[in-house]
């Protein structure tokens, strides 16, 4: 023979209220809800690649000032002309200690005169001043791009460093 028990309280039972009680319970705990905690907002805090890339341009200042120290016949003194003979873009590779380990035209027009000039005043201007040790890759080394730009007397400014180009053809 099976013997149900009923675990509700006796009073409850008498009266019929236990009805009215569990549906009192489910209303409390329905109307109990959970607020996690706030995050902070994006604007609060800087994207990660915000925080090295005030480092990067500043290296890459001191890059450019060095190129230009090391090779003045070569450096463009006014302002580039409004349409320039060449643009010439390098990817380059320093190491902790500021030596060019590699060198590449990255994009050109295709005037090799301007690309060898780029890539010889890069080796000319090496070693480098030494990059910030928290920009260096897990090799220990940083990579770069610049972009030459070549007037038609083949004298050049980096991007970095140039005055704004000419609005008007001479």
């Amino acid at each position: 023979m099976l013997t149900i028990v009923n675990r509700r309280p006796p009073i409850l039972r008498a009266h019929g209220l236990w009805h009215l009680v569990s549906f009192g319970a489910l209303l409390v705990t329905g109307a109990c809800t959970f607020t996690p905690p706030e995050r902070p907002s994006a604007v609060t805090l800087p994207p990660p690649a915000a925080v090295n890339s005030l480092t990067l341009d500043q290296y890459r200042y001191a890059v450019a000032q060095r190129i230009t120290e090391r090779n003045p016949s070569y450096v463009l003194k006014r302002a580039p002309q409004a349409m320039l003979r060449s643009l010439v873009v390098v990817a380059f590779t320093v190491n902790r200690n500021g030596e060019v380990v590699s060198s590449s035209v990255y994009r050109t027009n295709g005037d090799d005169d301007a690309e060898a000039t780029a890539l010889a005043t890069l080796r000319r201007a090496s070693p480098l001043p030494p990059p910030p040790p928290k920009l260096l890759n897990r090799l220990g080394q940083v990579e770069m791009m610049e972009d030459w730009l070549f007037n038609d007397d083949g004298k050049f400014q980096l991007r970095t460093l140039a005055l704004p180009q000419a609005q008007a053809f001479d």
